[in-house]
């Protein structure tokens, strides 16, 4: 079992809902992260970007372990970064219990994986909206995230692609027919609207940064309406499929 405990039930769960702290008041970070988990989130997302695989620049690991002592939560880290093996212990050790890389910075992307899972994390691997799911078919056994971008990395608030559905739905199949605990993981213009494209796709756990901090009704009624509207779909899309 992972060394990190906070949030190890509901990682087993359908409906994860885990927002990017991108689009928070960084002059905030630990009361923002406060308020995200007493909204009910299941896990929080740092966007880490180093300017160079993306054009941004984001959180060090020094900020991520100051914030975790706000939070009753676990922490994600999403690297966005051109050579994300010299960082893995970083954000590890800033208590991250899951990494993820992305499969277009990794040359060798089965190994990546290995080594997250032998510092104590779960490892995870991003695909970019043209990077297909055939990417990830050969380090199933070294994966327990696949996270499709419904965006380009790189910044928040962007428009949801809803061609890269069809690829939910091809890395839903692969990860069913593998017979391995993988979550599925979307990021990207996720709203009450387009997360349930991406729920009826075969996605579990949802990334929402802007839509999320700009609902009007609170983050709370947010992350509820989220959910909602993802078990809907599921369950509305389970039932056609019968």
């Amino acid at each position: 079992m992972n060394q990190f405990t906070k949030g190890w039930i509901t990682m087993r769960q359908k409906n994860l809902i885990v927002p990017s702290i991108l689009a928070a008041d960084f002059s905030q970070l630990g009361t923002e992260v406060e308020h995200l988990c007493e909204a009910g989130v299941d896990r929080i997302q740092w966007d880490v970007m180093d300017g160079v695989f993306v054009p941004n620049l984001t959180f060090g690991p020094d900020v991520i372990a100051a914030a975790g002592e706000h939070s009753t939560v676990g922490f994600e880290a999403h690297l966005m970064v051109a050579n994300p093996d010299r960082l893995l212990h970083r954000y590890i050790d800033a208590g991250c219990e899951v990494v993820i890389v992305h499969a277009e910075a990794c040359p060798h992307l089965h190994r990546t994986l290995g080594r997250i899972r032998e510092l104590g994390a779960r490892a995870g691997v991003a695909l970019n909206p043209h990077t297909p799911a055939s990417a990830a078919a050969h380090v199933l056994s070294e994966t327990d995230l696949i996270l499709a971008m419904t965006v380009n990395p790189g910044f928040g608030g962007q428009t949801y692609i809803p061609t890269v559905e069809a690829k939910i739905a091809e890395i839903r199949t692969m990860i069913d027919e593998s017979g391995y605990s993988i979550e599925l993981e979307v990021d990207g213009g996720i709203t009450d609207r387009t997360i349930v494209g991406a729920a009826a796709a075969g996605a579990d756990v949802f990334i929402s940064g802007s839509w999320l901090y700009g609902w009007a009704a609170g983050k709370t009624a947010g992350v509820h309406e989220l959910r909602s509207r993802a078990a809907w779909a599921q369950t509305h899309h389970d039932e056609t499929a019968a």
